[in-house]
């Protein structure tokens, strides 16, 4: 910490000190060309978004996950974690034809309730990743991107799309919460 000026930037690279990770050592990027097709490609952009996020998790505890950032916001990393699990199971309320499942956190609990508690924590992992695969399973039996799905009649393109903006939005109030927690810095 530097006074009160809060946590010292600081991060593991060495190449760009404003970096995450080192180019070698970032696991969401590979040697090669990259995917082929659209639907490779969203899927791609999707997957290097879900892992950031995770790493901007990584290495806290309940209590630094949990953590605010400015009021009157009740936005955190845990809170991220939570609405983004909250926001792929409404996401396949949209592209699925039955009763919409309930909110796994109640209004505004995803943020609000967010508490510094180990098994908040587990459990928001847990309900992420188990939120993530049910709608990429509900997605991988429509690959066509024009097909227009569910009661919302939203192209499986408009989802993916959409789906990459949320992630890509959110980590970069993950890299902000992170910074403020404990200086880390990166792309």
């Amino acid at each position: 910490m530097t006074g009160t000026d809060g946590p010292a930037r600081w991060s593991t690279a060495t190449v760009y000190p404003d970096m995450w990770a080192d180019p070698d050592d970032d696991p969401r990027h590979s040697d090669g060309p990259g995917p082929e097709g659209e639907l490779a490609t969203l899927h791609d952009y999707l997957a290097d978004y879900r892992m950031t996020l995770r790493m901007k998790c990584e290495g806290l505890d309940p209590e630094q996950l949990a953590r605010r950032s400015v009021p009157p916001s009740t936005m955190s990393l845990l809170g991220l974690l939570r609405h983004l699990a909250e926001v792929e199971r409404d996401w396949r309320n949209w592209i699925t034809d039955g009763d919409p499942l309930p909110k796994l956190y109640g209004d505004g609990g995803d943020f609000g309730a967010a508490a510094a508690e180990q098994a908040q924590v587990d459990a928001a992992y847990a309900d992420l990743a188990r939120e993530q695969a049910a709608t990429d399973a509900v997605l991988a039996r429509h690959p066509d991107l024009g097909e227009r799905l569910g009661r919302e009649r939203i192209t499986g393109r408009a989802l993916m799309v959409h789906r990459i903006e949320e992630y890509a939005r959110h980590c970069g109030h993950a890299d902000l919460l992170r910074e403020c927690v404990d200086g880390r810095v990166g792309q």
